[in-house]
C-alpha cells in the first residue's frame, strides 16, 4: 500500500520529533550520570576560593540554613566554580544526591564542617591600644621554605605592631584541645576539633593563657593564648625569625582518616565582615 504524500511528511515529522525526543532524553541522562564530579568538587574545596558576593549570594537564597549553603557551595566546586544559579545548582543537587549520594554527601559534610564551626574571629582587639590593629589577605599555597619547599597551608593575621604577647588569641570554635606545644613549624602551637570535625590549628604563640590538657572542652571565645613570633626552629622557644602573627590553619580528616589542609581565608574574612574588629 502506497502512502500519500500527507502520510509521508507525518511519518517523516513523527520520526524528527521521536529523534529529538530521544537525543532529549539522552543528554538529560548523561547530565543526569555525570552531575558531580568528586575530584573536581574535592581540588575546590581545599582551595575553598568562595568570594563574598558567592558566600553572601548563597547564604541569602538559603536563609542562612547551614545544610542547604554546604549543598550549595559542594554543587558550586563540582561546577568549577562555574555555576552560580542557586535554581540550576539545587537541580544538579537532587541529581547527585540520586547517582553520586556517597560522594556529594562526603563532600558536603566537608563544607559543613569548615563552616558549622566557627562563630568569631580569633584575634581580638587590646581596648588600651586602640592603634594595635590587625591585617590578613588570602596566601593559601604561597612559596614557604624552611623545613623544604611548600606551600602556605592556612592564612597569616599580621599585628601592626610588631609585639608579641599583646594581641590575645581565642578559639574560633567551641571543641576539644587535640595537640598543644612546640613544633619547628608552627612554634608554640594549639589545635581545637570542632564537634563537627574540623581541626583548627593556632601557630607561633607567644605564650598560652593556661595549662591546656589534650581532650580539654573550649567554648568559641575561649581566650588560647597571645599572638607571637615562635617557631622555624628545633629548639623550644624561639622567637624572632619572621614578624609577629598568628598562623591560622584548617584541616579535615578523609574518609581513611588522612588529614588534608583547606584554604581558611574564606571563613577568616566572613568572621572579620560579621564580628567586625573593633577593639574589644
Amino acid at each position: 500500500m502506497k502512502l500519500n504524500w500527507a502520510s509521508r511528511l507525518l511519518l517523516f515529522l513523527s520520526l524528527v520529533f521521536l529523534h529529538v525526543l530521544l537525543l532529549e532524553e539522552i543528554e538529560t541522562r548523561l547530565l543526569q550520570i555525570n552531575c558531580f564530579s568528586y575530584e573536581t568538587a574535592f581540588f575546590h574545596l581545599r582551595n575553598h576560593d568562595v568570594s563574598p558576593e558567592i558566600r553572601n549570594h548563597f547564604f541569602s537564597a538559603v536563609e542562612g540554613d547551614l545544610e542547604q549553603y554546604s549543598e550549595l557551595l559542594t554543587m558550586f566546586f563540582s561546577e568549577n566554580n562555574n555555576v552560580e544559579d542557586v535554581e540550576i545548582l539545587r537541580q544538579r543537587i537532587s541529581w547527585a544526591k540520586k547517582y553520586h549520594s556517597d560522594e556529594f554527601e562526603e563532600i558536603k559534610d566537608y563544607v559543613y564542617a569548615i563552616w558549622s564551626g566557627p562563630s568569631c574571629f580569633p584575634v581580638g582587639g587590646i581596648p588600651a591600644m586602640p592603634e594595635a590593629t590587625v591585617s590578613f589577605s588570602n596566601s593559601w599555597m604561597q612559596s614557604r621554605s624552611f623545613g623544604g619547599d611548600r606551600g602556605h597551608e592556612g592564612c597569616d593575621i599580621m599585628a601592626s605592631l610588631n609585639q608579641r604577647g599583646i594581641y590575645p588569641i581565642h578559639s574560633m570554635s567551641e571543641g576539644v584541645v587535640e595537640n598543644i606545644g612546640w613544633l619547628p613549624l608552627g612554634g608554640y602551637r594549639i589545635g581545637i576539633r570542632s564537634k563537627d570535625g574540623a581541626y583548627f590549628y593556632y601557630a607561633h604563640m607567644a605564650e598560652y593563657a593556661k595549662d591546656f590538657q589534650v581532650g580539654e572542652p573550649v567554648m568559641a571565645g575561649s581566650l588560647l593564648g597571645f599572638m607571637g613570633d615562635t617557631g622555624y626552629s628545633d629548639i623550644p622557644g624561639t622567637t624572632g625569625n619572621f614578624p609577629v602573627h598568628l598562623h591560622l590553619g584548617i584541616y579535615l580528616n578523609d574518609k581513611k582518616g588522612r588529614e588534608f589542609s583547606v584554604n581558611s581565608y574564606p571563613v577568616l574574612q566572613y568572621m572579620w565582615e560579621k564580628r567586625g574588629y573593633d577593639g574589644t
